[in-house]
């Protein structure tokens, strides 16, 4: 039943052209009761909020984080959508509610534990007609307040609505669900191009800046790295540890535990692995479980550090208690890995991420980028700047550090860069820090915050280490009039660089004036990092041509050619910002490609790297221009795939194997051999020619080339179906895709509107993208082709290439049904019928069986045949 007083209330301004075009789609998405939509700060999301409210035309409960954010929309309701700023029919008290209820998360979970029974929280909603649901933030929803709200959607709630800046993309797998499970998926977005067309968000750029690792701490990682490898050489060398393997249940009785084997495919992968790293010859019946026949060719992938990892985790931990027998030599392997320190709280670490990453991230050398970056941000600025650095933690331990023991410190924090920055700063009269329990500002400024606020609210007392500064606290119980204050300053300019917790100032914090910001935080996540350079990228009315620099730290492992694992969760982060690109053609996109880092890292890179960072941020027009021109080429942004033809390294030999070079040489020798060989075996046989006639020598040129070109043309023909022209078998798997997306009905879109596009690019790599759908079909369809050139995991379906030349040669190329097709043998079989329309004929297993298990089982560990066994990458780009 509709709510005329919600139903009633109107905008009093002009819808700006994105959101107009969100609420255009609006009946369309809500057909399925869920409204999910992403839009970065700044993009008027609440107000769309407030007029999706009165679109349902229901009794809403509307949920916020904080309780400023909370008011807020009460704010922004009465102030865009009343006349005279006096709706009556809301409430605040959730015990209490209204026709529009704001409240926090908090205080729902502290509601609903206060109920005896979950039925009574029911009923209370359904005795006040609540059946709106709007969840503003929904990123920060966490498992306490995910329950109470999903058990009441569940049991009484008609609609939700969820706005965020950012979905929880990099939280555990089962969160996310849980995320997806409540919001729906997401239906909507607003993009920031959007918003910088419409100037609502200033133009921006992302930089990186390098450093690379001290002495001490490679010292520290090399030793860490000979001693794994040392301990893999010597327990594959090792007679009773190989006797206990072959002594494993897996090994010696394969037959009789089948179905706990195919249960645990990586260990025993990783079993025949080792013991065939370890010179042991592998019995034929050991590898026929995995459905190999007697002449196969096998090639076992070479052993790596995670495959011993697998290895000693399903023995030590996993399957320990099968293994009680053998308890005494259990022991003496856990305190060999204990010594080495991998092993802890049931857990193997030999690849050392989270330790190496913890090196790395918090590596010193950082506190040396953030002074040259914030000299060079003051020379670029001058009296314009406004730097923000955020960091994790205080490490208040360091505020009275003497100058030779500032040169020592090894931690990233705010004090420590505080004190870096004070000692090397020619004005550091503009320096302050800003955190929840420590204030610190210039006593050149006491005076400055006079003008804001009454001295006499404040305490302060000189800094020890340097009595320039004060450490400044208030009177009040209340800690907001000091971050007010402390704010004001800054956005005047009294203090031009500020340090602080992203606890503090990394969300919900507002500075419009911040024109540069350095993220020394090693511990956010997407979301935090996103709503961490939302306060960078937000309009200045005082300065409307600010463009903001985001500046990000990297420390370089010089011993990893990718960079090491503080650079990888970097990059990984990247694929939350969409941004501009730094090459000769500007395009938006996100993912930290487009800022044309090196490939590979040495010392001289990183040198040649950062000069020409720092040489780039000093043309901030030149930036503001770029976007500029890459809108006005693109009217939204679109979903790409990109699939990299690149080898996985577990499997050397195919890193050699560009399909692309050997068929091109290998057909260019045959054809080469045969313009020097058919002249030759002409003239040498003219006579057999004319004695025995054209049949016979026709006969007899057929065998000579056999016998000369016949291995090759042989080679050459395996490769092509081994690699074939990789780019077209996406394009033809892109039609397999949307064709069986129609066929299932799940486009709403006519098919004859869609296009799939598939270019080749640079080193064989390929871009697929989808025009003409909307952002779910888009999605749907991005995710499915991804699933389906992904790496074999546990699909419940999988399609295997078939036709009589990949028999001979005994090829066999194995792909995961998307998980949108597999749920049913039905759907498979459109997917299949679809597939062998465009790709040829196939064979569809079902997984789970015995027999399923096995092919799956081969699939996953000996594919080395298989074409999809590159990496690929999913982009947004706006076009």
């Amino acid at each position: 039943m509709l709510n005329e007083a919600i139903t009633k209330f109107n905008f009093l301004f002009d819808w700006r052209p994105y959101q107009a075009k969100v609420l255009q789609n609006f009946s369309v998405h809500i057909q399925d009761d869920h409204f999910h939509i992403v839009a970065p700060p700044g993009s008027g999301k609440t107000i769309l909020g407030i007029e999706i409210i009165k679109k349902i035309g229901k009794k809403t409960l509307i949920l916020a984080p904080t309780l400023t954010i909370r008011n807020q929309w009460e704010d922004r309701l009465q102030n865009f959508f009343t006349t005279d700023c006096n709706f009556k029919q809301i409430s605040f008290d959730i015990k209490q509610p209204s026709d529009i209820t704001f409240s926090t998360y908090q205080a729902l979970h502290s509601f609903y534990k206060s109920f005896n029974t979950k039925e009574a929280y029911y009923n209370f909603f359904k005795k006040h007609q609540i059946e709106v649901l709007l969840l503003d933030e929904a990123h920060h929803l966490k498992n306490a307040w995910w329950e109470c709200l999903y058990d009441l959607k569940e049991q009484h709630i008609q609609t939700v609505v969820a706005l965020t800046a950012t979905p929880p993309y990099d939280s555990e797998n089962s969160e996310i669900q849980k995320y997806f499970k409540l919001c729906g998926e997401i239906d909507d977005e607003i993009v920031v191009p959007d918003l910088v067309k419409e100037h609502n968000l200033c133009p921006h750029q992302d930089l990186v800046f390098l450093s690379k690792l001290e002495d001490q701490e490679i010292n520290f990682i090399t030793d860490f790295r000979l001693k794994i490898a040392q301990f893999v050489t010597d327990i594959l060398k090792d007679k009773e540890f190989i006797s206990f393997l072959k002594q494993h249940r897996f090994y010696a009785k394969t037959e009789e535990n089948l179905e706990e084997l195919y249960k645990y495919s990586d260990f025993f992968s990783s079993l025949l692995i080792s013991l065939h790293q370890a010179g042991e010859a592998i019995p034929f019946e050991k590898l026929h479980v995995l459905g190999f026949e007697e002449n196969e060719k096998i090639e076992f992938p070479s052993i790596t550090n995670e495959w011993i990892q697998i290895l000693f985790q399903h023995l030590l931990v996993v399957d320990r208690e099968n293994l009680i027998e053998h308890e005494t030599y259990l022991h003496i392997l856990e305190k060999r890995l204990r010594k080495l320190a991998v092993f802890s709280k049931k857990k193997v670490n030999l690849v050392g991420n989270e330790l190496l990453y913890k090196s790395l991230s918090n590596s010193p050398s950082k506190l040396k980028s953030i002074t040259t970056i914030v000299q060079q941000e003051q020379q670029n600025l001058e009296d314009d700047l406004r730097c923000v650095i955020l960091s994790d933690y205080i490490r208040k331990e360091y505020l009275n550090a003497t100058l030779p023991e500032i040169k020592e410190i090894k931690k990233l924090g705010v004090i420590p860069i505080f004190h870096h920055v004070r000692t090397t700063t020619k004005n550091k009269n503009s320096l302050a820090v800003l955190t929840g329990n420590l204030v610190i500002i210039h006593s050149s400024n006491i005076a400055k915050l006079g003008l804001i606020d009454a001295i006499d609210n404040y305490n302060y007392t000189a800094l020890k280490s340097d009595t320039e500064f004060v450490i400044l606290s208030s009177k009040n119980s209340s800690k907001h009039t000091i971050v007010e204050a402390i704010t004001q300053l800054f956005e005047l300019g009294h203090i031009k660089i500020l340090v602080g917790t992203k606890s503090l100032l990394g969300e919900g914090w507002d500075a419009p004036s911040i024109n540069s910001l350095i993220l020394a935080s090693v511990i956010g996540s997407f979301v935090t990092s996103n709503q961490m350079r939302g306060r960078a990228i937000r309009v200045d009315n005082k300065n409307p041509d600010k463009v903001g620099l985001i500046w990000h730290l990297a420390c370089i492992d010089t011993l990893d050619e990718f960079g090491g694992r503080d650079f990888e969760i970097l990059a990984r982060r990247f694929n939350a910002f969409l941004g501009i690109s730094n090459n000769e053609k500007a395009i938006i996109s996100n993912g930290i490609s487009r800022l044309q880092l090196p490939d590979n890292f040495i010392d001289e890179d990183i040198q040649q790297q950062n000069k020409k960072t720092l040489e780039f941020s000093k043309n901030r027009d030149l930036i503001a221009q770029r976007w500029t021109n890459a809108i006005s080429k693109g009217k939204g942004v679109i979903k790409e795939l990109t699939f990299y033809n690149e080898k996985n390294e577990q499997f050397p030999k195919q890193k050699k194997l560009y399909y692309q070079d050997i068929v091109k040489y290998t057909v260019g020798e045959i054809i080469i051999g045969l313009s020097f060989f058919i002249p030759k075996f002409i003239i040498k046989n003219f006579n057999v020619l004319l004695q025995k006639g054209v049949v016979y020598f026709l006969l007899a040129l057929s065998s000579a080339l056999g016998l000369t070109f016949g291995y090759k043309i042989y080679k050459s023909t395996q490769l092509y179906l081994y690699f074939g022209l990789i780019h077209r078998k996406i394009d033809k798997m892109a039609a397999v895709i949307l064709e069986s997306l129609n066929r299932l009905n799940h486009l709403t879109t006519p098919i004859n509107q869609i296009q799939i596009k598939t270019e080749l690019l640079a080193e064989g790599n390929v871009s697929c993208t989808i025009q003409g759908a909307n952002r779910y079909e888009s999605t749907l369809f991005i995710k499915a082709l991804d699933e389906l050139l992904q790496p074999i995991d546990t699909p419940k379906y999988l399609l295997i290439k078939t036709n009589w030349f990949r028999r001979k040669l005994k090829l066999n190329n194995f792909f995961p049904v998307p998980e949108i097709f597999g749920v049913r043998k039905k759907e498979c079989e459109v997917l299949q019928s679809c597939w062998n329309k465009h790709l040829g004929k196939s064979k569809l297993v079902y997984t789970r069986t015995i027999n399923g298990r096995k092919l799956l089982l081969k699939a996953r560990l000996f594919h080395i045949h298989n074409v999809n066994n590159e990496l690929t990458k999913k982009n947004v780009v706006w076009k």
